[in-house]
Protein backbone atom coordinates (compact mmCIF):
# COMPACT_ATOMS: atom_id res chain seq x y z
CA UNK A 1 0.00 0.00 0.00
CA UNK A 2 1.52 3.74 -1.31
CA UNK A 3 1.22 6.58 1.33
CA UNK A 4 0.94 9.40 -0.21
CA UNK A 5 2.94 12.23 1.76
CA UNK A 6 2.44 15.70 0.81
CA UNK A 7 4.51 18.87 0.58
CA UNK A 8 3.62 22.30 2.18
CA UNK A 9 0.73 22.52 0.12
CA UNK A 10 -1.21 20.54 -2.43
CA UNK A 11 -3.86 22.32 -5.31
CA UNK A 12 -3.54 25.57 -2.59
CA UNK A 13 -1.62 27.06 -0.51
CA UNK A 14 -1.83 25.41 2.92
CA UNK A 15 -2.20 27.45 6.04
CA UNK A 16 1.45 26.12 6.61
CA UNK A 17 3.34 27.81 3.26
CA UNK A 18 1.35 30.68 3.78
CA UNK A 19 3.07 30.70 7.50
CA UNK A 20 5.95 30.26 5.75
CA UNK A 21 6.27 32.66 3.68
CA UNK A 22 4.99 35.45 6.23
CA UNK A 23 7.54 34.33 8.54
CA UNK A 24 10.09 34.78 5.44
CA UNK A 25 8.80 38.56 5.07
CA UNK A 26 8.92 39.40 8.50
CA UNK A 27 12.20 38.16 9.21
CA UNK A 28 13.20 40.14 6.21
CA UNK A 29 11.30 43.57 7.72
CA UNK A 30 13.62 42.79 10.82
CA UNK A 31 16.76 42.57 8.75
CA UNK A 32 16.03 45.85 7.26
CA UNK A 33 16.12 47.66 10.50
CA UNK A 34 19.20 45.64 11.94
CA UNK A 35 22.47 47.17 11.11
CA UNK A 36 24.72 44.81 9.85
CA UNK A 37 28.15 44.64 11.50
CA UNK A 38 30.09 46.08 8.97
CA UNK A 39 28.25 48.91 8.00
CA UNK A 40 27.79 49.63 11.83
CA UNK A 41 32.08 49.21 11.65
CA UNK A 42 33.06 51.02 9.19
CA UNK A 43 29.84 53.64 7.83
CA UNK A 44 28.37 56.94 8.81
CA UNK A 45 24.96 55.84 7.55
CA UNK A 46 22.29 58.43 5.58
CA UNK A 47 18.62 57.89 4.01
CA UNK A 48 17.97 59.97 0.83
CA UNK A 49 14.21 60.64 -0.68
CA UNK A 50 16.01 60.76 -4.15
CA UNK A 51 17.64 58.18 -5.85
CA UNK A 52 20.39 58.37 -8.30
CA UNK A 53 23.93 60.13 -7.13
CA UNK A 54 24.06 61.91 -3.89
CA UNK A 55 25.81 64.66 -2.77
CA UNK A 56 27.06 65.33 0.75
CA UNK A 57 28.92 68.44 2.27
CA UNK A 58 32.05 68.72 4.20
CA UNK A 59 33.04 71.80 5.80
CA UNK A 60 36.59 72.29 6.11
CA UNK A 61 38.84 73.70 8.93
CA UNK A 62 38.41 77.38 7.39
CA UNK A 63 37.81 80.21 10.35
CA UNK A 64 40.25 81.15 12.51
CA UNK A 65 40.13 84.15 15.55
CA UNK A 66 41.94 87.20 14.80
CA UNK A 67 43.41 90.10 17.71
CA UNK A 68 40.76 93.15 17.34
CA UNK A 69 42.04 96.63 17.66
CA UNK A 70 40.02 99.61 19.80
CA UNK A 71 36.93 100.40 17.48
CA UNK A 72 37.79 97.80 14.50
CA UNK A 73 35.68 95.12 13.16
CA UNK A 74 36.80 91.37 12.28
CA UNK A 75 37.34 90.23 8.74
CA UNK A 76 34.69 88.43 7.32
CA UNK A 77 35.27 84.64 7.02
CA UNK A 78 33.59 82.60 5.13
CA UNK A 79 33.33 78.31 5.56
CA UNK A 80 35.53 76.21 3.11
CA UNK A 81 33.29 73.33 1.84
CA UNK A 82 34.52 70.15 0.57
CA UNK A 83 31.57 67.91 -1.36
CA UNK A 84 31.26 63.98 -2.13
CA UNK A 85 29.20 62.05 -4.78
CA UNK A 86 27.86 58.80 -3.63
CA UNK A 87 26.66 56.55 -6.71
CA UNK A 88 23.02 54.84 -5.53
CA UNK A 89 22.55 51.82 -7.38
CA UNK A 90 19.73 49.15 -7.13
CA UNK A 91 20.81 45.11 -6.22
CA UNK A 92 18.91 42.38 -6.54
CA UNK A 93 18.05 39.15 -5.99
CA UNK A 94 15.44 36.43 -7.32
CA UNK A 95 15.31 32.99 -5.32
CA UNK A 96 13.72 29.51 -8.01
CA UNK A 97 10.78 29.26 -4.97
CA UNK A 98 8.33 27.63 -7.15
CA UNK A 99 4.92 26.26 -6.24
CA UNK A 100 6.20 23.18 -7.50
CA UNK A 101 8.72 23.21 -4.68
CA UNK A 102 6.10 23.84 -2.13
CA UNK A 103 3.90 21.01 -3.35
CA UNK A 104 6.48 18.70 -3.26
CA UNK A 105 8.87 19.96 -0.57
CA UNK A 106 9.66 17.15 2.00
CA UNK A 107 13.28 18.67 3.52
CA UNK A 108 12.18 22.48 3.61
CA UNK A 109 14.13 23.36 0.25
CA UNK A 110 12.03 26.36 0.41
CA UNK A 111 12.84 27.29 4.06
CA UNK A 112 16.80 26.88 3.38
CA UNK A 113 17.01 28.78 0.15
CA UNK A 114 15.10 31.69 1.92
CA UNK A 115 17.74 31.75 4.21
CA UNK A 116 20.12 31.52 1.93
CA UNK A 117 19.23 34.26 0.42
CA UNK A 118 19.23 36.28 3.52
CA UNK A 119 22.46 35.25 4.13
CA UNK A 120 23.61 36.05 0.38
CA UNK A 121 22.10 40.11 0.97
CA UNK A 122 24.85 39.78 3.95
CA UNK A 123 28.25 38.85 1.86
CA UNK A 124 27.49 40.99 -0.65
CA UNK A 125 27.47 44.19 1.68
CA UNK A 126 30.22 42.71 3.69
CA UNK A 127 32.05 42.06 0.36
CA UNK A 128 31.08 45.64 -0.92
CA UNK A 129 32.66 47.48 2.31
CA UNK A 130 35.85 45.62 2.35
CA UNK A 131 36.42 45.93 -1.34
CA UNK A 132 36.01 49.65 -0.87
CA UNK A 133 37.89 50.28 1.83
CA UNK A 134 40.51 48.41 0.82
CA UNK A 135 40.12 49.54 -2.38
CA UNK A 136 40.29 46.22 -4.32
CA UNK A 137 38.53 46.66 -8.35
CA UNK A 138 35.68 44.50 -8.62
CA UNK A 139 33.98 45.07 -11.92
CA UNK A 140 30.98 44.14 -11.36
CA UNK A 141 30.57 46.08 -7.25
CA UNK A 142 32.71 49.09 -9.19
CA UNK A 143 35.30 49.23 -6.75
CA UNK A 144 38.73 50.35 -7.38
CA UNK A 145 40.43 52.71 -9.51
CA UNK A 146 40.34 52.81 -13.35
CA UNK A 147 39.71 49.44 -13.50
CA UNK A 148 42.39 48.20 -11.11
CA UNK A 149 43.65 47.87 -7.66
CA UNK A 150 44.36 50.99 -5.40
CA UNK A 151 47.96 50.47 -5.14
CA UNK A 152 51.36 52.22 -4.06
CA UNK A 153 51.35 54.31 -7.50
CA UNK A 154 47.42 55.33 -7.34
CA UNK A 155 47.21 59.27 -7.25
CA UNK A 156 44.83 61.46 -5.94
CA UNK A 157 43.70 63.34 -9.07
CA UNK A 158 42.90 59.10 -9.72
CA UNK A 159 40.92 58.88 -6.50
CA UNK A 160 39.09 61.75 -6.94
CA UNK A 161 38.23 61.34 -10.23
CA UNK A 162 34.22 60.25 -10.00
CA UNK A 163 33.92 58.91 -13.39
CA UNK A 164 36.20 56.05 -13.10
CA UNK A 165 36.58 56.03 -9.21
CA UNK A 166 33.00 56.13 -8.02
CA UNK A 167 33.70 54.54 -4.39
CA UNK A 168 36.52 56.79 -3.99
CA UNK A 169 39.66 55.80 -1.60
CA UNK A 170 42.13 57.09 0.93
CA UNK A 171 44.68 60.25 -0.02
CA UNK A 172 46.77 59.05 -2.98
CA UNK A 173 50.39 59.94 -4.06
CA UNK A 174 50.85 63.78 -4.24
CA UNK A 175 47.38 64.41 -2.20
CA UNK A 176 48.19 68.37 -2.97
CA UNK A 177 46.93 67.93 -6.44
CA UNK A 178 43.83 67.45 -8.04
CA UNK A 179 42.14 71.10 -9.05
CA UNK A 180 39.04 71.83 -7.25
CA UNK A 181 38.60 68.25 -5.95
CA UNK A 182 41.77 68.82 -3.19
CA UNK A 183 40.98 67.02 -0.49
CA UNK A 184 43.96 67.75 2.20
CA UNK A 185 44.20 70.74 4.36
CA UNK A 186 46.28 72.50 6.73
CA UNK A 187 46.14 70.69 10.01
CA UNK A 188 47.74 71.51 13.75
CA UNK A 189 51.35 72.71 12.92
CA UNK A 190 51.52 70.88 9.71
CA UNK A 191 50.46 72.37 6.15
CA UNK A 192 49.13 70.83 3.80
CA UNK A 193 52.36 70.71 1.65
CA UNK A 194 53.85 69.07 4.23
CA UNK A 195 51.27 66.86 5.27
CA UNK A 196 51.45 65.96 1.72
CA UNK A 197 54.96 64.71 2.44
CA UNK A 198 54.51 62.65 5.14
CA UNK A 199 54.89 58.27 4.82
CA UNK A 200 57.26 56.13 2.91
CA UNK A 201 55.20 56.89 -0.39
CA UNK A 202 54.56 60.91 -1.43
CA UNK A 203 51.80 61.49 1.17
CA UNK A 204 49.83 58.47 0.19
CA UNK A 205 47.99 56.49 2.35
CA UNK A 206 48.19 53.31 0.16
CA UNK A 207 51.69 52.14 1.20
CA UNK A 208 54.01 48.86 0.24
CA UNK A 209 54.64 46.64 3.09
CA UNK A 210 58.38 46.97 4.18
CA UNK A 211 58.59 49.68 2.16
CA UNK A 212 59.21 48.03 -1.46
CA UNK A 213 56.02 45.78 -1.38
CA UNK A 214 56.84 42.36 1.17
CA UNK A 215 55.22 39.33 0.66
CA UNK A 216 51.64 39.02 0.93
CA UNK A 217 51.16 38.24 4.86
CA UNK A 218 53.78 40.08 5.79
CA UNK A 219 54.09 42.40 9.10
CA UNK A 220 56.29 45.39 9.18
CA UNK A 221 55.97 47.23 12.74
CA UNK A 222 57.71 49.95 10.86
CA UNK A 223 54.63 50.46 8.29
CA UNK A 224 52.56 50.41 11.71
CA UNK A 225 54.55 53.78 12.75
CA UNK A 226 54.20 55.24 9.75
CA UNK A 227 50.61 55.03 9.34
CA UNK A 228 50.10 55.87 12.80
CA UNK A 229 51.43 59.28 11.62
CA UNK A 230 50.04 59.94 8.43
CA UNK A 231 46.30 59.36 10.63
CA UNK A 232 47.60 61.29 13.57
CA UNK A 233 49.03 64.61 11.83
CA UNK A 234 45.90 64.71 9.97
CA UNK A 235 43.89 65.01 13.25
CA UNK A 236 42.50 62.08 14.03
CA UNK A 237 44.34 58.85 16.58
CA UNK A 238 44.92 55.56 14.85
CA UNK A 239 43.25 52.81 17.09
CA UNK A 240 42.80 49.55 14.99
CA UNK A 241 44.69 47.07 12.54
CA UNK A 242 42.09 45.02 10.87
CA UNK A 243 44.44 41.63 9.07
CA UNK A 244 43.87 39.22 7.31
CA UNK A 245 43.76 35.15 8.30
CA UNK A 246 47.60 35.53 6.58
CA UNK A 247 48.58 38.03 8.46
CA UNK A 248 47.55 36.81 11.75
CA UNK A 249 49.28 33.56 10.99
CA UNK A 250 52.14 36.15 10.90
CA UNK A 251 51.75 37.47 14.65
CA UNK A 252 50.95 33.80 15.61
CA UNK A 253 54.45 32.77 14.47
CA UNK A 254 56.09 36.25 16.22
CA UNK A 255 57.05 34.95 19.91
CA UNK A 256 57.34 38.23 21.41
CA UNK A 257 53.72 38.86 20.29
CA UNK A 258 52.17 35.20 21.21
CA UNK A 259 54.41 34.70 24.75
CA UNK A 260 51.76 36.99 27.04
CA UNK A 261 49.46 34.15 25.90
CA UNK A 262 51.07 31.61 26.71
CA UNK A 263 50.15 29.24 29.76
CA UNK A 264 52.64 30.65 32.80
CA UNK A 265 54.32 28.52 35.05
CA UNK A 266 55.78 28.73 38.53
CA UNK A 267 58.96 29.53 40.61
CA UNK A 268 58.87 25.59 40.56
CA UNK A 269 58.03 25.20 36.58
CA UNK A 270 54.84 23.40 37.26
CA UNK A 271 51.80 25.50 35.30
CA UNK A 272 49.71 27.74 36.72
CA UNK A 273 46.96 28.67 35.26
CA UNK A 274 46.15 31.67 36.97
CA UNK A 275 49.35 33.83 36.18
CA UNK A 276 48.83 33.86 32.30
CA UNK A 277 46.02 33.44 29.96
CA UNK A 278 46.43 29.97 28.06
CA UNK A 279 47.63 29.87 24.42
CA UNK A 280 44.06 28.11 23.95
CA UNK A 281 42.05 29.75 25.42
CA UNK A 282 43.77 33.07 23.41
CA UNK A 283 42.83 31.59 20.34
CA UNK A 284 39.07 30.47 21.31
CA UNK A 285 38.49 34.44 22.29
CA UNK A 286 39.65 35.37 18.87
CA UNK A 287 37.56 32.92 17.48
CA UNK A 288 34.50 34.22 19.06
CA UNK A 289 35.06 37.79 18.21
CA UNK A 290 38.03 38.44 16.15
CA UNK A 291 40.15 40.08 17.99
CA UNK A 292 43.62 39.37 17.74
CA UNK A 293 45.56 41.85 20.70
CA UNK A 294 47.46 44.97 20.65
CA UNK A 295 50.31 46.28 18.96
CA UNK A 296 51.00 49.71 19.80
CA UNK A 297 48.14 50.08 21.78
CA UNK A 298 46.03 49.73 18.57
CA UNK A 299 43.22 47.02 18.94
CA UNK A 300 44.53 44.24 16.31
CA UNK A 301 40.72 42.41 14.45
CA UNK A 302 41.30 39.59 12.36
CA UNK A 303 38.62 39.00 9.60
CA UNK A 304 37.95 36.23 7.16
CA UNK A 305 36.94 39.03 4.27
CA UNK A 306 39.92 40.93 4.28
CA UNK A 307 41.94 40.55 1.38
CA UNK A 308 45.56 38.25 2.40
CA UNK A 309 47.80 40.92 0.57
CA UNK A 310 46.40 43.67 2.17
CA UNK A 311 45.54 45.08 5.85
CA UNK A 312 44.48 48.67 7.24
CA UNK A 313 45.35 50.75 9.99
CA UNK A 314 42.06 52.67 11.05
CA UNK A 315 41.16 55.79 13.36
CA UNK A 316 37.74 54.02 14.21
CA UNK A 317 36.32 57.01 16.04
CA UNK A 318 35.80 58.67 12.55
CA UNK A 319 33.95 56.25 10.15
CA UNK A 320 35.67 56.42 6.43
CA UNK A 321 32.86 55.22 4.93
CA UNK A 322 29.38 57.01 3.51
CA UNK A 323 26.46 54.75 3.32
CA UNK A 324 23.71 56.30 1.76
CA UNK A 325 20.20 53.95 1.82
CA UNK A 326 17.45 54.91 -0.60
CA UNK A 327 15.25 51.55 0.32
CA UNK A 328 16.16 49.05 2.53
CA UNK A 329 15.78 45.45 1.71
CA UNK A 330 12.12 44.63 0.29
CA UNK A 331 10.33 41.61 -0.44
CA UNK A 332 8.41 41.52 -3.65
CA UNK A 333 5.37 39.59 -5.26
CA UNK A 334 6.70 37.77 -8.02
CA UNK A 335 3.92 37.44 -10.55
CA UNK A 336 2.25 33.88 -10.30
CA UNK A 337 2.07 33.32 -13.54
CA UNK A 338 5.52 32.58 -13.49
CA UNK A 339 5.08 29.86 -10.91
CA UNK A 340 7.52 32.05 -8.38
CA UNK A 341 5.87 33.26 -4.92
CA UNK A 342 7.40 35.97 -3.13
CA UNK A 343 11.31 34.90 -3.88
CA UNK A 344 12.36 38.69 -4.98
CA UNK A 345 14.29 40.84 -2.65
CA UNK A 346 15.85 44.73 -3.82
CA UNK A 347 17.52 47.24 -2.13
CA UNK A 348 18.75 50.60 -3.17
CA UNK A 349 22.08 52.08 -1.75
CA UNK A 350 25.63 53.31 -2.23
CA UNK A 351 28.56 53.63 -0.07
CA UNK A 352 31.87 55.90 -0.83
CA UNK A 353 34.89 56.53 1.12
CA UNK A 354 34.61 60.04 2.04
CA UNK A 355 36.96 60.42 5.16
CA UNK A 356 40.30 60.12 3.65
CA UNK A 357 42.63 60.63 5.90
CA UNK A 358 41.14 57.90 8.70
CA UNK A 359 42.54 55.20 6.80
CA UNK A 360 45.75 53.68 5.79
CA UNK A 361 46.30 50.40 3.30
CA UNK A 362 49.67 48.19 3.48
CA UNK A 363 49.72 46.40 0.43
CA UNK A 364 51.98 43.05 0.36
CA UNK A 365 52.69 42.03 -3.30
Amino acid sequence: MVTAKEGLMTSNLSSTANRVLVDYKDAIQDYKITNMPVIAQFAERFTTETGGDVDITFAKPSMALEQIEEGDTPSYQHTDLRNERISVKEWGLAVGVTRRMLEDSRFSEMEMALNEARRAVERHVTQHFIYTVFGIYNAGLGTGVAADNFDKDSTEAQATTFASCTHGGFYGKTPTTGGDAVRIYDYGEYTAAELAALGPNTGSHYIASGGSGGATGDLALTDITSAMELINAKGGTADTIMISPSHYKTLLNLADFTAPFNTGTTSTNTIDASVSKGGLDYVNNVSNNGLVGQLYGLNVYMNHWIPQGRYGVFDMKVKPVGYVERRALTVEEANPGFGITGSYMTMRYGLKVIRPEAGVIVIGE
